[in-house]
């Protein structure tokens, strides 16, 4: 019973995500839905992005949080249009949580829209949102077990953020260890070490982002 319920809520989350997807390539929008544990540095790889590409790419930020427009408020100050999702408790965003603040954000003015999703490495990789991609940040203080213990966020996504690099030297952090294990567990996505601090690694990640604009405008799938 409890599976053909979760069939059920899956199911219907992917029919709301396809519409998502199809007004995302409608527009030639590139979704990203960025995920990760609280604490990673999601909300600060943001604002490290919305610095460096908001005269290059026109962005718009959908926040996922349980409470609070706090993350939300921190990427206002960039000037560019930021919406916040609340979940009240809920572990991830679902299809349907995006698709009702959409019509709040001019899509045709749009080049990227991120969706920074909740605060987990578990329920938000199991439900798509509509997004082109996903990305996870993992933080050097979270460890280097985390891509084998929780391995669907690792193989749904297609960038691997490893971020506070600068304090690597201070950690029993096994950046090779992780590595390998990210590509074990995806042989195609990339491993981008970086410091959102001090922007070690961070031209790399603009890179990624300009480049998957570039596709999707061009009417190619990333």
């Amino acid at each position: 019973m409890e599976i053909q319920v979760m069939q059920d809520i899956l199911g219907k989350n992917d029919e709301v995500a396809a519409e998502n997807q199809a007004l995302f390539a409608a527009k030639k929008v590139f979704a990203l839905n960025l995920l990760g544990s609280p604490g990673a540095g999601k909300t600060t790889l943001l604002e490290k992005t919305m610095a460096a590409l908001k005269d290059e790419l026109r962005m718009a930020v959908i926040e996922g949080d349980l409470f609070t427009t706090k993350d939300a408020d921190r990427i206002a100050r960039y000037g560019v249009p930021v919406i916040q999702i609340n979940t009240s408790g809920g572990c991830h965003l679902d299809a349907p949580m995006v698709q009702s603040v959409l019509p709040r954000l001019d899509l045709d003015a749009l080049d990227l829209v991120v969706i920074e999703n909740v605060g987990n490495l578990v329920c938000p990789a199991e439900f798509n949102i509509g997004e082109d991609e996903k990305a996870v940040v993992l933080s050097i203080t979270e460890g280097d077990d985390k891509p084998l213990k929780y391995p669907l966020i690792f193989k749904e996504s297609a960038v691997v953020v490893l971020n506070k690099v600068d304090i690597l030297p201070y950690t029993n952090f096994n950046l090779e260890a992780a590595t390998e294990d990210i590509a074990t567990i995806h042989p195609g996505a990339m491993v981008l070490p970086v410091s959102s601090t001090t922007e070690e690694g961070l031209f790399a990640w603009y890179q990624w982002l300009r480049q998957a604009v570039q596709k999707k405008r061009e009417g190619y799938s990333e």
